[in-house]
């Protein structure tokens, strides 16, 4: 079968439904971006062991068994992995056609959470347990239908050569499909994952070629959104504690800046090559909360040192360097909208969760991608590294 591009597709896709032709010169195989997905799997590994010393030894949390969570990472990454391929198998084309019913199952997802289904879990009301000890969080998921929502309606136009940029109709469309699952989330409230999407929104309009005034619009009314969210009391007390504990980290230290405190205290005893994986006083002693999921990075800025935690930083940015690749080297307007979207979710993301361990940023309550513990968070980030690989493998040779 010959694509869009004029390329072949034959040896992979729905459309055949085997893998043919897997180390022939134009296959799958050849094509995907393997520089990507070794750090992607890299940063797992590297996760899966900084989640085994940061539980090991929280009997109160892994039910007596130190393997717990490094096992359930490991499968959780197993399933993320499995996605991926499942991804790239239907291509991020075929999943264009299928946006709406994927936007409508998310949109459906997180109005359950508002509902009894809806469970809290380490203070956040964003999660639907599904028994089995296995949770949801469907704000994860959200993050991936908004960028292929918006993609859609953004390139639809475009792409077929009616007109050169989006106009300002469909950008109010796109806009408006992204704000209905973003109002839901802040009524959560989940203002970590809110602050991601308005980040992804910015970033797959700016991708999209469309008019400066709506991202400059965009932000005034995000100042407003904040402003208003402050004062109408959306946000629940422990929220606007993290705030006051950023702008004052010597407010409450044992309160309201505990976490933060901790966390650089853990991060500057590593030194440059750290005190050694499962030997980390800080973790040991579980001074600092939530070291498998939200402040993973402790553990590697206190085991590790300054070495390992470089080479987190790095992989991740090997991440965002192919990403933006991808971006460029695409022809067609929607991949290069979902790849971007893509990037800002994942750049800001990892900012936003090492820069709290570090005081530079308020606590939000945001997984580092690929590194910390957490089933739905997995789950997304690998669906969209296969987003990003399908985008790469329907390119023309020649890009």
């Amino acid at each position: 079968m010959t694509g869009a591009n004029g390329f072949s597709v034959s040896g992979y896709g729905p459309e055949r439904g085997s893998w043919t032709r897997v180390f022939a010169r134009d296959s799958l195989a050849r094509r995907l971006d393997w520089p990507i997905l070794f750090a992607a799997i890299a940063l797992s590994v590297i996760g899966a062991a900084l989640v085994y010393s940061a539980t090991r030894n929280r009997t109160e949390l892994n039910q007596g068994d130190p393997y717990y969570f490094l096992f359930r990472h490991l499968l959780n990454t197993g399933i993320g992995f499995a996605l991926m391929i499942g991804t790239v198998w239907l291509g991020h084309r075929n999943l264009r056609t299928a946006v709406p019913i994927l936007y409508g199952i998310s949109v459906f997802l997180v109005l359950l959470v508002l509902t009894p289904l809806g469970a809290t879990i380490n203070g956040a009301h964003a999660w639907i347990v599904v028994g089995g000890g296995f949770s949801l969080q469907p704000s994860e998921f959200v993050k991936i239908t908004i960028i292929l929502g918006m993609a859609m309606l953004l390139a639809a136009r475009v792409d077929a050569g009616d007109k050169p940029h989006p106009d300002h109709r469909t950008v109010l469309q796109a806009l408006g499909l992204a704000v209905v699952p973003i109002l839901v989330v802040l009524l959560m409230p989940d203002l970590g994952s809110v602050m991601v999407m308005v980040i992804i929104v910015l970033g797959v309009l700016l991708a999209s070629g469309a008019s400066n005034r709506w991202i400059f619009g965009l932000i005034g009314t995000g100042a407003l959104g904040a402003i208003a969210v402050w004062q109408l009391g959306i946000l629940d007390e422990y929220q606007i504690n993290r705030f006051a504990a950023f702008a004052n980290p010597e407010l409450d230290p044992a309160g309201v800046g505990y976490n933060t405190n901790q966390a650089r205290i853990a991060i500057g005893s590593g030194g440059l090559f750290g005190t050694g994986l499962g030997k980390g006083s800080q973790t040991t002693g579980q001074f600092v909360p939530e070291q498998q999921t939200d402040f993973v990075f402790t553990v590697a800025g206190e085991e590790l040192g300054f070495v390992g935690a470089g080479l987190i930083l790095l992989l991740l940015g090997v991440v965002l360097w192919r990403a933006c690749r991808i971006a460029r080297e695409t022809t067609e307007l929607y991949g290069t909208i979902v790849a971007a979207g893509i990037i800002a979710w994942f750049a800001f993301q990892a900012f936003e969760n090492v820069g709290m361990t570090l005081g530079i940023m308020p606590v939000a309550g945001l997984p580092l991608p690929f590194v910390s513990y957490g089933g739905s968070s997995m789950f997304a980030v690998w669906v969209a590294v296969g987003l990003l690989q399908s985008i790469r493998v329907q390119r023309p040779m020649s890009a």
